[in-house]
């Protein structure tokens, strides 16, 4: 596995940690407003993929 990936898979489980937390403490503490945590579910998932998919383009070009 590429040094990127295991660097990429690392900060992707961090990232997915702390918005998880702030999605559970969202849904925890406030009253009424669990729409405010679809925000941090939402960039959980898309901001991981679009790093992958940057840093695999970058380096995708790079090789040619």
């Amino acid at each position: 596995m590429a040094l990127w990936k295991r660097f990429w898979l690392l900060a992707s489980g961090i990232w997915v940690l702390v918005c998880a937390l702030n999605a559970f403490s969202i849904l925890a503490f406030s009253e009424g407003e669990e729409a405010k945590a679809l925000q941090p579910i939402v960039l959980a998932v898309a901001v991981p993929a679009l790093a992958y998919a940057l840093a695999w383009g970058y380096l995708r070009l790079r090789s040619r």
